[in-house]
């Protein structure tokens, strides 16, 4: 969940500059991986795919911007799964989405999430799945609290919403930790990662002195430890 501390307005003209400039720069010329998004939708960042030069890029415009990241991180375990989600990746996300909301949702009046599309996962009635299942999270962490915090809901293609690829990056970075015990895309900015939960790594999820050390942020930082292996 990526939070902008400053007018949204501002960091879309920043990000669509920056990939106009690189879809119309030459030396970009004829690289498939552009070519292809070109063809399609139009050139967006996308941090999987894209080359080194532009994550340099991307990860340079990140640094600049005002704002916070936090992160579910779901380790690929089969049994939950099956026997949590029912084989099926709409009811995942929407577990995913819920953790990411129940402590939310008695911060704020209002909350408006912009959403990259995700086919059966970002339907409507999936989202109000997740969300409702946040408010149940929220009610056992918090019962005297209030939960009367709008949420609406954006699903954008992240053609349309330069901000979504921010996200990503974000994203990915974290990613690269836990597959590759790769750091340095992170480390950049990681000043701006406010929260990563691995929601699934029991043997550390609660220590015995009642501290999670399954929580990371500011202070204690993700490390190359944390690859699974």
């Amino acid at each position: 969940m990526l939070t902008i501390n400053e007018p949204l307005e501002d960091v879309r003209m920043k990000v669509s500059r920056l990939q106009t400039s690189i879809e119309q720069h030459p030396y970009f010329h004829g690289v498939p991986s552009i070519q292809r998004r070109k063809e399609k939708n139009g050139y967006y960042l996308h941090a999987n795919d894209d080359l080194p030069e532009i994550r340099w890029m991307a990860y340079e415009l990140i640094s600049t911007i005002n704002c916070r990241f936090e992160a579910i991180v779901a380790r690929k375990i089969y049994g939950i799964f099956e026997r949590k989600h029912n084989r099926n990746e709409a009811e995942f996300y929407a577990d995913m989405l819920s953790h990411l909301l129940k402590n939310k949702l008695n911060k704020y009046d209002r909350l408006i999430l912009n959403i990259a599309s995700r086919s059966n996962c970002t339907t409507h009635s999936n989202l109000k799945r997740g969300l409702e299942k946040s408010i149940k999270r929220s009610i056992l962490r918090n019962p005297g609290q209030a939960n009367d915090c709008e949420v609406f809901f954006n699903v954008q293609e992240p053609t349309l919403e330069p901000i979504l690829n921010i996200a990503d990056y974000f994203c990915w970075a974290i990613q690269r930790i836990f597959e590759k015990g790769e750091t340095r895309f992170y480390d950049f900015v990681s000043n701006k990662v406010s929260q990563v939960i691995d929601i699934y790594d029991f043997e550390n999820f609660r220590k015995p002195n009642g501290n999670s050390g399954a929580h990371y942020g500011k202070r204690r930082k993700l490390t190359s430890e944390n690859l699974i292996k």
